[in-house]
């Protein structure tokens, strides 16, 4: 088929494909995974909304897609790009393909592109903004439109609940409450195997509130977007430092970094795939995990918070972990719960429960 759609950069270069699902312009930052599988639990990681997901993986969608497979009930992605696109999915699972998911939720799509060059210029330059659009419109403008859009910053309201929800487990042990930032549902099936009850709460419930359900610990969830961007949980979490067990993963990890007065910053590209090894510096022990995030936290800004290094990763020495032992707070940058990605770091959550056990 000949291209009938492309992908343009702000730096001006040009990727083209052919179009799936919906055929309306749209303009986002532009990132890679490097996971070859499951597309699925990434499609619906709510940590991409704003996001146009480039796969690295040259083949996408050649297993379909699983109704008991979503991470969220969203499929989250701006738009998705691929070199190869299956449309006959060979797995006695699937409901649908992922030209047919995106056909029906509008989103849309590029197949056919170079994403071996497109990654490379990513790496290479840095995570920037893209307008998918027409093959038509000329690069200067399509540039110019790009430069001409607001950037958002509203991605953790976008997809966090709007009421309180609850997950319950029989003979429960404990009872959690979880900060919806854009929460994916393995970190809630992990929790209720390991007999939690959950309380879910939407991102701006105020700590008050969350004290008066009287929880044996307090979850903050993964999420999308800059941690500077939602303050309100900033505040919430400083009224909850030293009154409950506090765990955080990823957007939570960065948030809880900031309320104790670290910093945050943006990286060039982000982790994004399934194979990042971290080093926890109190064992050795290296894990391979599961990331998705495009900040981390500011090493010289822990001075003076409390905070102690407790994981780096070892492909570029960013902070993996963090802990606070005097109040009972710790959190990780990674996704411990996995979906997709290796099963290395689940113990993390077994840590969780033991400092609940404590009280």
């Amino acid at each position: 088929m000949k291209a009938d759609r492309q992908l343009i950069l702000e730096d001006g270069s040009v990727y083209t494909g052919i179009g799936f699902g919906s055929r309306r312009d749209i303009i986002c930052e532009v990132v890679f995974n490097t996971s070859c599988a499951g597309y699925q639990e990434i499609l619906s990681d709510p940590s991409y909304t704003n996001q146009a997901v480039v796969m690295a993986y040259p083949l996408i969608g050649n297993y379909g897609l699983a109704d008991e497979d979503y991470e969220s009930r969203l499929i989250a992605p701006g738009a998705l790009i691929v070199r190869d696109l299956c449309d006959d999915p060979s797995n006695f699972r699937s409901t649908c393909s992922v030209r047919d998911l995106f056909e029906e939720k509008e989103i849309p799509g590029l197949c056919g592109v170079d994403t071996r060059r497109l990654v490379r210029n990513i790496r290479d330059h840095g995570a920037r903004r893209g307008i998918l659009t027409d093959i038509s419109v000329p690069a200067e403008e399509g540039v110019r439109r790009i430069l001409d859009a607001l950037i958002p910053h509203d991605a953790v309201a976008r997809c966090s609940c709007r009421k309180k929800w609850y997950s319950r487990t029989s003979n429960p042990r404990f009872h959690i409450v979880a900060v919806d930032c854009g929460m994916k549902l393995n970190i809630v099936r992990m929790l209720n195997r390991r007999k939690c009850n959950l309380t879910i709460v939407p991102y701006d419930t105020g700590s008050e509130e969350i004290l008066a359900m009287k929880p044996d610990g307090v979850f903050i969830s993964n999420g999308p977007g800059d941690p500077a961007d939602v303050p309100e949980i900033v505040e919430m979490l400083k009224g909850l430092h030293g009154q409950v067990p506090l765990f955080g993963i990823c957007l939570g990890h960065q948030l809880i970094a900031r309320s104790y007065g670290a910093k945050t910053y943006k990286l060039k590209f982000g982790h994004r795939g399934g194979n990042h090894p971290v080093k926890e510096l109190s064992t050795g022990r290296i894990e391979m995990t599961s990331q998705n995030h495009g900040y981390a936290v500011e090493e010289a800004s822990l001075e003076g918070t409390g905070l102690k290094v407790t994981h780096i990763n070892l492909l570029d020495g960013t902070i993996e972990g963090l802990s606070r032992e005097s109040d009972k707070v710790f959190s990780v940058q990674y996704h411990p719960e996995a979906a997709p990605g290796p099963q290395d770091s689940i113990q993390i959550l077994d840590r969780f429960l033991d400092m609940m056990k404590r009280g």
